[in-house]
């Protein structure tokens, strides 16, 4: 099966109490090399510098890049951890993605910081029944000194057939807190994926199914929300099981935390996913919304 995906490859300098990782990163790898552990094909539409040291990594996971190379220096954030709070500063970025009719069966759109732009977004949302997005990129906005920080954006909704937000992202696209706003959501989108630290749900159906990941010691969450997104869309298009794919996206984010792991060698192998997500399917709570 093949998946397109729309979002800038990043260079993270990640910093750990006394740590510091100058490491690739963003949604384009992450996702990209998740989905590639369920043997899709990608093709990747995103942008990076001649100082971007990293595309050899596409080339050797079969990788297909659309138009990636510009003239404009690579994004780059710097983040600093501390268990599992993140703060966000932007470098650089890079220049826009330009909008490209992909032959697969679904689109991942997950913008890091405005590569995107909403009259792209609304040429993708008619091209396929299966849009899957990330709104983060859209929601970002930066202080004087690069410090991210959210604010409320009005985005067209409609035609989505996965959103995944967390609290922050939620309220920051309805106004509204907690699952209040992630029903607002699921009034225009299919599946609302809402991710709240250990605790996970989707709303489907007027349903809401949550399971929790086990509580554990957290290291580098960089890139956990990508592999769990991935993970979702390629199940969902593959097995056409929502609940399979909600199991199998919480087993990829644990088996990537437990991983200890920092950076792209987090990403989880199928067997650890697919191990743990089976001991999720037959632990999933529900209830009526």
């Amino acid at each position: 099966m093949r998946l397109g995906i729309f979002s800038h490859c990043t260079v993270d300098e990640i910093r750990i109490d006394d740590s510091v990782y100058d490491l690739a990163g963003g949604p384009a790898f992450y996702c990209s090399l998740a989905a590639r552990q369920f043997g899709f094909d990608i093709t990747l539409c995103t942008r990076f510098g001649h100082d971007y040291k990293y595309a050899e990594i596409f080339e050797k996971n079969k990788i297909k890049l659309i138009d990636a190379q510009s003239k404009v220096q690579t994004t780059k954030f710097v983040l600093h951890i501390n268990n599992d709070e993140r703060t966000l500063w932007l470098k650089n970025a890079c220049d826009e993605i330009q909008y490209h009719k992909l032959d697969t069966d679904g689109v991942l759109v997950s913008p890091v910081f405005s590569e995107v732009s909403m009259e792209t977004f609304a040429k993708l949302k008619k091209d396929t029944d299966n849009l899957f997005l990330d709104p983060q990129g859209f929601l970002r906005r930066v202080d004087s000194e690069g410090r991210i920080h959210f604010e409320m954006t009005e985005i067209d909704l409609s035609g989505i057939s996965v959103l995944k937000a967390d609290p922050n992202e939620v309220y920051h696209l309805t106004g509204k807190e907690g699952i209040e706003g992630a029903l607002e959501i699921h009034k225009k989108v299919k599946h609302v994926l809402y991710t709240n630290k250990r605790n996970v749900s989707m709303l489907y159906k007027n349903k809401e199914y949550s399971l929790q990941l086990p509580n554990m010691e957290i290291y580098d969450t960089v890139g956990i929300g990508d592999i769990f997104t991935a993970t979702f869309c390629c199940t969902l298009l593959k097995e056409k099981d929502p609940l399979w794919a909600l199991s199998f996206a919480g087993g990829a984010a644990q088996a990537a935390l437990e991983s200890k792991m920092v950076g792209l060698e987090k990403i989880p192998p199928k067997a650890a996913t697919e191990a743990n997500g089976a001991y999720f399917y037959n632990t999933l709570k529900f209830r009526d919304v």
